[in-house]
């Protein structure tokens, strides 16, 4: 059985008084952060974690099924719906060494044996190339039943067409996977509305079975309150950074903000990016001036950089020179 991905960090080492090298000191916070649930707790990933109560009740013979349809970037979310599940039915059961969460990321082009075949090396399954989509299934639906798998994650469902034969195929081996393993199985993709997977016969099999939850980036305001700025604060609360200021990060949720575009992945990556930097080079603490000298993914930093360019004036002026345009030379 192998270890599920989800796992918590074991207990906290004895490395920040000394007594253990600066490398050790860092490889330890690095891999703490974050360290808890910090996205389940905070109302961004409200919609999301909905998906993920269903593996907390008492198992039945009949699974629940969300489609969860994401703006780009579903899988840091995704990944922390199945790492809340583990966490909560770990904490239930006392039982660490178990696989309550699977992950399945269907593949391009997608068979009805090839996606069997990734159910199958989620949990280790020994396959041969003599088996048959019907064996690969029987053994499949056997260890997820005899694991206790509670939660099904199946990413990048948008790939699925299925008015392609193919497609068709594996969609139904999906259809027969949820009627034969007692588990809760989440959809996830991007914009799957506006794809084929809600039409025709199959489609609306599947769009009659479901609950679709729709997950946008995080807004900086809600009505009275401030999401981006609860999760800020929430990462914040995580860091294990001596010299750090509690606070800064919040005051800083605008231009965090502006800089992610609210997207959860680009800001644990720009916080983690951040943290990291600030460890080497013994700052201990992270200011804007440094997140500033971190590089985020291109869809963050294009969001972040001014749609039109500045005018010559304005360049002029963010050099220090205010002086107008310089002279013309007289003609000789």
């Amino acid at each position: 059985m192998p270890t599920s991905p989800w796992s918590g960090p074991g207990p906290r080492s004895g490395c920040r008084n000394g007594g253990c090298s600066r490398r050790s000191r860092f490889a330890s916070r690095n891999a703490r952060w974050p360290g808890n649930d910090t996205f389940r707790r905070s109302s961004p990933a409200c919609p999301a974690a909905r998906a993920a109560r269903g593996c907390r009740g008492p198992r039945t013979r009949w699974s629940v099924r969300w489609v969860i349809g994401w703006r780009p970037r579903p899988t840091s979310a995704l990944l922390q719906v199945g790492r809340t599940c583990h966490l909560a039915e770990t904490a239930r059961t006392g039982i660490r060494d178990q696989v309550p969460v699977a992950y399945v990321l269907v593949p391009p082009g997608a068979s009805a044996k090839t996606l069997a075949a990734e159910f199958a090396r989620f949990l280790g399954i020994p396959l041969t190339h003599r088996m048959t989509q019907a064996q690969i299934m029987t053994s499949v639906c056997h260890t997820y039943t005899q694991a206790g798998v509670r939660l099904v994650m199946i990413d990048e469902i948008h790939r699925l067409n299925p008015r392609t034969s193919t497609g068709a195929e594996a969609t139904d081996l999906l259809k027969d996977l949820t009627e034969r393993i007692g588990a809760t199985f989440v959809y996830a993709g991007i914009d799957v509305t506006s794809t084929p997977l809600f039409t025709g016969i199959r489609g609306a099999q599947l769009a009659d079975r479901a609950t679709l939850i729709d997950c946008d980036t995080i807004p900086a305001r809600r009505g009275t309150s401030r999401p981006f700025r609860d999760l800020t604060a929430a990462l914040e609360a995580c860091l294990d950074l001596e010299q750090h200021r509690p606070g800064t990060l919040p005051r800083l949720a605008p231009y965090l903000h502006t800089r992610t575009a609210g997207r959860i992945g680009s800001l644990a990556r720009l916080l983690r990016q951040a943290a990291i930097t600030a460890i080497l080079d013994n700052t201990e603490r992270i200011t804007k001036a440094s997140l500033e000298a971190i590089t985020l993914d291109h869809l963050a930093e294009d969001h972040h950089r001014p749609r039109y360019p500045a005018s010559p004036a304005t360049r002029r002026r963010r050099n220090g020179n205010s002086d107008g345009p310089p002279a013309r030379a007289e003609p000789a």
